[in-house]
């Protein structure tokens, strides 16, 4: 068997677009056998495919095996149990009901295989007055209460950038499913794991939720500021660009002292605490910027990094895919697709120290594993492909 974690486990991912193929990718990056089934077109995110696939379902889809099943077809919903007979875990992120309506839900699912582990991804969850609402990222962002803690006080509340709801959502089943694994070896039964897109924000906020608690309501939205109290802490402008720092210990605070030229404050009482720092805090941002607005940005990085003040570039997309640190830990690689040309792709952000790394492949195309999965798990003949095909059941 191959040394990898979840070597042997095998996988089908009835996920779409972020949530749940993030969790189905991570299971594939840790050497289980993922099968993705999607409508004959394809999953929504693949768009039209071939160049005009997105980058995002080729990060999310790596190293996993592609088949095609109509589950509205009673052949299809047959063909599913099939290979459900066979696969210790079911993912999926339909809204709720949806696969008791194509009666394949869970109740259906767990008398044909005992043992599997059923993975459901929604944004409200299965159950509570809100469980039907729509959810994308964007409203769960609004929801969790993330976007009124982002942004300013004088702008509406604002997005955080990324999809931090689904890739949370997808962390959360991929824990899930995981600890459900484990618990299997000892009982021998499988079981639902439900995770929520919501509840699985809520422990983000746990800086905003010790504010509120210390003092029943919360800061006005301020992006410059912490809302932990650390001052400084910022994003500083430099000539070509920015950087973000912050102080959380004194020694912080007298190193940026230092590195700005004005070690003759250490001594001073009016910037002796973080206390008495938030009372002055644009005086002492504007001081700070002061000197970052002579140095380029990455010139100020390497002074406050040496120093050991914690700093960090603000980088853009394109300037993190060149990362040379995360390209040396093996988290990034650069790839040549035969259709899409030159992409970054990146690996598991999850390593293994006693385990072999499971190499990087490419996405599969639609239904590419049609005769391997239905022939080769199944056993299905020739002929009887040729017949599913015709009928388009795959």
């Amino acid at each position: 068997m191959e040394n990898r974690p979840l070597a042997g486990i095998k996988v089908v991912d009835l996920t779409q677009i972020y949530q749940g193929p993030y969790a189905a990718f991570l299971m594939a990056m840790a050497g289980a056998e993922v099968i993705k089934v999607e409508p004959i077109g394809g999953e929504r995110l693949r768009g039209h495919g071939g160049d005009r696939t997105p980058m995002s379902f080729a990060i999310l889809n790596s190293n996993k095996k592609s088949v095609t099943l109509d589950l509205k077809q009673d052949k299809g919903k047959a063909l599913l149990c099939d290979l459900i007979k066979q696969s210790d875990v079911l993912l999926e992120n339909y809204a709720p009901g949806a696969m008791e309506r194509l009666g394949v839900g869970w109740d259906v699912l767990k008398t044909i295989n005992p043992m599997l582990v059923y993975g459901s991804g929604t944004g409200y969850g299965l159950s509570g007055p809100d469980r039907d609402i729509l959810a994308m990222d964007h409203t769960i962002q609004a929801a969790s209460g993330i976007m009124s803690t982002t942004g300013d006080a004088d702008q509406p509340p604002s997005r955080a950038g990324g999809a931090p709801c689904d890739i949370m959502g997808g962390i959360h089943m991929y824990a899930g499913v995981l600890s459900a694994l484990f618990a299997r070896q000892q009982s021998g039964k499988g079981t639902r794991v439900e995770v929520s897109m919501l509840e699985s924000m809520y422990f983000t906020l746990c800086t905003e939720l010790t504010s509120y608690h210390l003092h029943g309501k919360l800061s006005e939205r301020n992006s410059a500021r912490s809302p932990g109290g650390s001052c400084p802490y910022g994003r500083y402008q430099c000539k070509d660009g920015y950087i973000a720092m912050l102080s959380v210990r004194e020694t912080h605070w007298a190193n940026i002292l230092d590195v700005i030229g004005r070690a003759d404050l250490k001594g001073d009482a009016a910037y002796g605490s973080v206390r008495q720092r938030l009372k002055i805090e644009d005086e002492i941002n504007e001081m700070i910027e002061s000197w970052t607005r002579t140095q380029s940005r990455d010139d100020a990085y390497m002074a406050f990094r040496q120093a050991k003040v914690p700093v960090a570039p603000v980088r853009d997309v394109g300037e993190v895919t060149r990362n040379a640190h995360l390209h040396e830990r093996g988290m990034l690689h650069d790839m040549v697709h035969e259709i899409m040309g030159e992409l970054v792709l990146p690996s598991s952000p999850i390593r293994y120290s006693d385990y072999d790394d499971v190499p990087l492949n490419f996405f599969p195309e639609v239904g590419a594993h049609n005769d391997e999965v239905y022939g080769g798990w199944l056993g299905l003949n020739n002929d009887e492909l040729a017949e599913l095909r015709s009928s388009q059941v795959i």
